[in-house]
């Protein structure tokens, strides 16, 4: 299965200030996460994010933050953002059958809402190094059940160059020059 620009949306799952101390590697998930939604952004790939009760998890952590607009900001109390009315009205709006996860925790909101996206006939993709939980056993663990369940494991390198389709093109050189290293 193949990831198409035109197809996809990039969703960022609670990557947030009282989480990321705990989260092993956090700042590569972190660093993984921006350089997604940079290019997401040259793109023009929508880029959606998700807080778990933000009044105690706190927000998005800056780094992130700072590539978002505000009403990309989608806030839930359930582990499955899908459980949240306005979070899957919001993604049937902008009509993408192909979500890009990052996010935290893997094992806990990233998976529930991979379920429930592959419930929903959307078409699931987990980018290995921008994914984190505290314990690496928990990621792993989950990164097996959600290939078992239907979702692909990429890299981030897999989903930009899928994004750009081909070379020989302004948008591929500016990408190129600018992120792909």
């Amino acid at each position: 299965m193949r990831i198409y620009a035109e197809r996809s949306l990039l969703l960022v799952i609670d990557i947030q200030q009282a989480l990321t101390p705990a989260i092993h590697q956090i700042s590569e998930v972190v660093n993984h996460t921006r350089w997604l939604i940079q290019i997401a952004r040259e793109l023009d790939i929508p880029v959606r994010a998700t807080e778990q009760y933000p009044q105690g998890l706190g927000a998005t952590v800056t780094p992130v933050a700072s590539l978002l607009q505000t009403q990309e900001i989608w806030q839930k109390e359930h582990f499955s953002a899908l459980y949240e009315q306005q979070i899957e009205d919001g993604l049937a709006q902008l009509g993408r059958q192909q979500i890009i996860l990052v996010g935290t925790e893997t094992h806990v909101c990233v998976l529930q809402t991979a379920l429930s996206l592959l419930e929903k006939g959307y078409q699931v993709f987990l980018v290995e190094e921008a994914l984190g939980s505290r314990r690496q056993t928990d990621k792993q663990a989950a990164m097996t059940r959600l290939r078992q369940a239907g979702a692909v494991i990429v890299t981030r390198e897999m989903v930009a160059f899928e994004w750009l389709h081909k070379s020989r093109t302004e948008i591929f050189r500016k990408i190129s020059k600018n992120y792909i290293r």
